[in-house]
């Protein structure tokens, strides 16, 4: 056999497997669609939210990088560039979640980060990171907004679990 035979052949089983395989999903009301499913995907988009709201939420963000010796003015730095990055490494899930939840989640960075910045401006310019973390719990405290994380850790565990 010469090699047009050959390319022949095996382009008439291609041509005969792919009609089978369109004929069977016709028959069997299967959509290509249905073979590959986003439901887990989207659920651990879900997860990864929810771990980011955990991360960044403020009480978790000033114990996990509270160092003593720091200025009110490197804490504020150093929060923000932890929110940030925090943000940025999971913002590729946003393709897999509602916009409701993705706004969500991004007006938690936002407040987070105003609020920081607020009670920064508010400090002398020699309060150490403690005086900064303390304004900050307070202000936490006695805004009831303040602990917006919760709200969007249940808005993205409520959407989850309409998926499953």
């Amino acid at each position: 056999m010469d090699v047009t035979t050959v390319s022949l052949i095996v382009s008439l089983v291609a041509l005969l497997f792919s009609a089978f395989v369109f004929y069977r999903l016709k028959d069997n009301e299967v959509s290509p669609a249905d073979l590959f499913s986003t439901r887990p995907l989207q659920l651990q988009a879900y997860e990864r939210l929810v771990l980011l709201c955990e991360r960044i939420a403020l009480p978790n963000l000033i114990s996990r990088l509270s160092q003593p010796g720091l200025s009110a003015r490197e804490m504020q730095v150093f929060l923000i560039e932890t929110i940030k990055q925090e943000y940025e490494y999971n913002a590729s899930q946003q393709i897999y979640v509602s916009q409701q939840a993705w706004e969500a989640v991004r007006n938690l960075r936002d407040q987070n980060m105003l609020m920081i910045n607020s009670i920064a401006k508010t400090l002398a310019p020699e309060a150490s990171a403690s005086d900064l973390s303390r304004q900050i719990i307070e202000g936490m405290m006695q805004e009831e907004r303040a602990a917006l994380h919760t709200y969007v850790a249940d808005t993205l565990n409520a959407e989850a679990k309409k998926i499953m």
